[in-house]
């Protein structure tokens, strides 16, 4: 078997742009992979070109060697922009391999070590009020979740440190307070504190014991991490926007986080993620997968975390818009609060590609937030 060629699909995704890339080969089997970078997505698609010209007229089953191959022959290492090409890359490499085997990725990663993958849901960023946020709680919890997942709250393009802070701890001691001790909740920090405020919001929350407080910083300076993790208790997590097992290395060996944010889409792909969730282990760290992306990335997720026997929560993604929900052929079974396991060849998520080209996309710009004084800050 010999890849002949990489495709690039952009298709809507709730006024974003949901890129997929399919790997075909001669023999007429082909994989999907997804890019988990959705901001600059043209700096990502020249990559895949660049990726594409290395691995056509290769066999596609020397996963390893080829991740290798576009990992380390551009001699820079390879983060963020292009670890994010090589990840829909080697998904759709270990996709190709299933279908070829007519076996689950999760069995070429060491067969399941459990039944089904327990996930979390979004309570929503819309839902800000307090009386709002907590009906919305009691509703997901009715349906049967168990893991609620909820970001520190800004207004109107405006982020007060302080301001935030304080809501955070409100919104945290509430829903604690409402939802009884039996569901575990998640804050989402998402990089827009300072360690001041940061200390505070996570000694404030202690007594509410979350789960884990993601990102309560942003991720470029370890130290500030150390820093964080003498002056609180609570469980710590982030990871998202890293490329590779270096960068999760200092994290984990240094003892810093409880929780890693691997995202499948990110981290350099299912033969990088695997080896991240290996270091982690070593170090008691459980996986906790970022998955706000597509149903590849959903899928990706769920086999490695069907394989890996330190996994605490995965991400559960918004379905696609209905348009973009219908190219999908097959894509996982999501119940509430868990992600169910399936029996199909591959990663178990196809598409139909003819429909898929007849659409295009355009990825959503970020939220441009301003402190009080009208610096630029962290979304």
């Amino acid at each position: 078997m010999k890849i002949t060629g990489c495709e690039v699909l952009t298709l809507p995704d709730h006024g974003d742009s949901m890129m997929l890339v399919a790997v075909d080969t001669d023999e007429g089997i082909h994989g999907l992979g997804e890019v988990g970078i959705r901001t600059r997505q043209r700096a990502v698609a020249g990559a895949i070109e660049h990726l594409a010209e290395l691995i056509v007229g290769e066999d596609p089953t020397r996963i390893e060697h080829l991740w290798q191959v576009m990992f380390r022959r551009g001699f820079f290492p390879s983060d963020r922009f292009l670890s994010a090409a090589i990840a829909a890359i080697d998904v759709a490499l270990w996709d190709i391999r299933g279908k070829a085997l007519g076996v689950p990725v999760y069995e070429l990663l060491g067969g399941q070590v459990r039944d089904a993958v327990p996930c979390y849901v979004h309570v929503g960023d819309q839902h800000r009020e307090l009386p709002a946020f907590l009906d919305r709680c009691r509703q997901l919890v009715a349906e049967g979740w168990r893991h609620l997942r909820f970001a520190a709250p800004y207004d109107d393009g405006v982020l007060d440190q302080r301001a935030t802070m304080r809501a955070s701890i409100e919104l945290m001691h509430a829903a604690r307070e409402a939802l009884g001790d039996d569901i575990e909740l998640i804050l989402d920090v998402h990089t827009r504190l300072d360690p001041p405020e940061a200390v505070t919001l996570c000694r404030e929350i202690e007594a509410a014991r979350p789960y884990f407080v993601e990102d309560p910083l942003r991720a470029e300076s370890l130290d500030s991490y150390e820093m964080l993790r003498r002056r609180t208790g609570v469980p710590l997590a982030t990871g998202e926007v890293y490329g590779s097992k270096w960068e999760f290395q200092r994290l984990i060996e240094r003892d810093l986080i409880d929780y890693a944010r691997v995202d499948v889409a990110v981290a350099a792909g299912l033969t990088e993620a695997k080896k991240i969730a290996a270091l982690a282990e070593t170090h008691y760290v459980k996986l906790a997968t970022h998955n706000p992306l597509g149903p590849v990335t959903a899928a990706a997720s769920l086999h490695l975390n069907l394989a890996c026997p330190n996994v605490g929560v995965q991400e559960h993604q918004v379905a696609p818009e209905p348009a973009t929900a219908a190219l999908f052929t097959v894509r996982p079974t999501v119940r509430p609060g868990w992600v169910e396991r399936s029996e199909l060849p591959g990663l178990g998520v196809d598409i139909d590609r003819a429909a898929a080209r007849e659409l295009r996309a355009t990825p959503a710009e970020r939220p441009h937030l301003r402190t009080p004084d009208g610096a630029y800050t962290n979304w």
